[in-house]
């Protein structure tokens, strides 16, 4: 049945437009967006401006002082921590040498080529497509929308799973069901990032973030240890909050708003998408690829399950600072990979290491906007890093909440705002976190709440905002995911129509925390205490 059908009993009406002052707000970012250049230029221009304001800053001896205690690693050496100029000869010579490895060693480069290798497999072998019409076809469109920003959600347990498979995907499948593509792919990306600190599993992030935490509650507690599972219990009800909000901010405001689909404006040939159920063959070949991601699973469990699995921490035989969760990226290329092929060797689409490579090149040829906007991103977050200008940003930003004087439960709703404005500009969760938790550990344990707690509020607001930050390291994927769809497609509409999920986000998790912790009293994780004894 084509997509273009109008008796699709998936199909849905346009809504009408969201009216008022808040659909005049969102066009009016629209049109502000719109009038940043694109992406790439917008990176070149920052590493510019970066390079200069740190010559100007320097110039005047601008700086923090370190928040670190004495011998953490990273620790400036004087306590101080400086504005680096690039204006001069020092810092033209860094920029000359390291502008090739700037880009060769940006992370979500590898990481999205590499896991895209073993996608392009499943995807073109057809496993990809087979699922999504098993998962649509008797869905309803309430159900549909649920279902893919809850597996959004779901899919950070996988890292950046969720950015090159979930957001692409979804767009699909709105797009096969008649609907906006543009608003799949928002739903997608709301769970995927705005969502990236809820989850029903311990994921990758967990065990590094709480090592923050518990090096910065040592600073007023030498004695005080947190695991991974601090926030278990937070998380797993956030899963929920989080699916059921992007799922109505999906269909009552983005949705309506984008309107009609019309076809011409997409960038590439979208075809004559069909929502047909899967033939018997396609079944038994699914099943086939279940059971080799089973297997896979397995095998990988064997590695890291026992004591003296091979890929645990070969001088702590924990899984903390794992080759296992170092992996992750491999584990989605393989297990991606050989299912995709089982599925396509089944039903003729992989007969031999030629469609292999086939598929794998035809992923990469469309990449090329991505790669490009790499080169410059990457050359942007390395003088930030540089320059220090990122970590002094974050220090008088905590400092300027510091400086309020609150000892209320109220505080944690200008720490949550703060943390999603500090992400903003430093998007990495690790990084932002590696500089706050030092301040913020501290001086809210020294008024009375714990450490998780603390923890639990600040993965809100890191997460809340990473969907209207350019800064974000996959916000160019996004971008270029959906260009396919709307080939004039501007970093401004992007950001209007992810912003009511910010806002919605920041709300509704907001209250959850208040009333989770300070209403009910409930434990953000195993064990895991509200307050902290304070002396005297």
């Amino acid at each position: 049945m084509s997509t273009n059908n109008k008796n699709n009993n998936n199909a849905i009406e346009p809504a009408a437009q969201p009216s008022g002052w808040f659909s005049r707000f969102l066009a009016t970012v629209e049109w502000f967006g719109n009038l940043l250049p694109h992406p790439i230029t917008l990176f070149a221009i920052l590493s510019i401006f970066i390079v200069l304001l740190s010559g100007v800053l320097a110039y005047f001896d601008i700086s923090v002082l370190d928040p670190r205690p004495e011998g953490a690693s990273g620790r400036a050496a004087d306590g101080v921590i400086q504005v680096v100029s690039l204006l001069d000869a020092d810092g033209l010579r860094r920029i000359v040498t390291g502008l090739v490895t700037n880009f060769t060693g940006f992370a979500p480069l590898g990481t999205v080529l590499v896991a895209l290798l073993g996608v392009s497999l499943a995807e073109h072998s057809g496993l990809l497509s087979t699922i999504m019409r098993s998962m649509v076809m008797n869905a309803s469109k309430r159900s549909v929308t649920i279902v893919i920003v809850f597996a959004g959600v779901l899919s950070n347990t996988a890292s950046e799973l969720g950015y090159v498979v979930m957001v692409p995907l979804a767009a699909m499948i709105f797009h096969s069901l008649g609907r906006h593509p543009l608003a799949g792919l928002a739903a997608a990306f709301a769970g995927v990032s705005a969502g990236y600190s809820a989850n029903l599993l311990i994921g990758t992030v967990d065990p590094l973030l709480a090592g923050f935490t518990e090096s910065s509650a040592q600073i007023i507690d030498p004695s005080y240890t947190l695991s991974a599972e601090i926030n278990w219990y937070f998380m797993i009800a956030s899963t929920f909050l989080v699916a059921a909000m992007g799922a109505y901010v999906t269909e009552k405001i983005v949705e309506p708003r984008l309107g009609v689909y019309n076809p011409n404006e997409a960038s590439i040939d979208l075809g004559q998408q069909k929502l047909e159920k899967p033939s018997a063959l396609e079944i038994k070949a699914m099943k086939w690829a279940g059971l080799s991601f089973v297997l896979l699973l397995a095998l990988l469990a064997l590695t890291v399950v026992p004591e003296n699995g091979i890929l645990r921490n070969q001088e702590t035989g924990l899984v903390k600072g794992s080759p296992f969760l170092k992996g992750i990226v491999v584990y989605i290329f393989v297990t991606f990979a050989i299912p995709g092929f089982v599925y396509g060797k089944i039903v003729g689409t992989m007969k031999n290491d030629r469609d292999v490579i086939d598929a794998m090149a035809k992923s990469m040829s469309s990449m090329g906007l991505y790669i490009v906007l790499v080169f410059f991103a990457a050359q942007f977050v390395a003088f930030f890093k540089w320059t220090n200008l990122g970590t002094v940003l974050a220090i008088k930003g905590a400092a300027a909440l510091q400086a309020t004087g609150l000892d209320g439960p109220e505080v944690f709703v200008l720490f949550i705002l703060m943390c999603g404005i500090v992400n903003l500009s430093l998007g990495s969760a690790s990084a932002q976190w590696a500089i706050t938790a030092p301040i913020f550990v501290p001086m809210l344990m020294l008024i009375g709440y714990s450490p998780e707690v603390i923890q639990a509020a600040y993965r809100i607001g890191d997460s809340v905002t990473n969907v209207i930050t350019p800064m974000m390291s996959y916000f160019g994927l996004i971008l270029a995911i959906g260009v396919r769809y709307k080939k004039d497609l501007g970093i401004g509409t992007l950001i209007a129509t992810m912003l009511p999920y910010t806002l919605v986000f920041i709300v509704g998790w907001t209250l959850l925390f208040y009333v989770w912790v300070f209403m009910f009293g409930l434990p953000v994780g195993p064990g895991a205490p509200t307050y902290y004894p304070v002396a005297g």
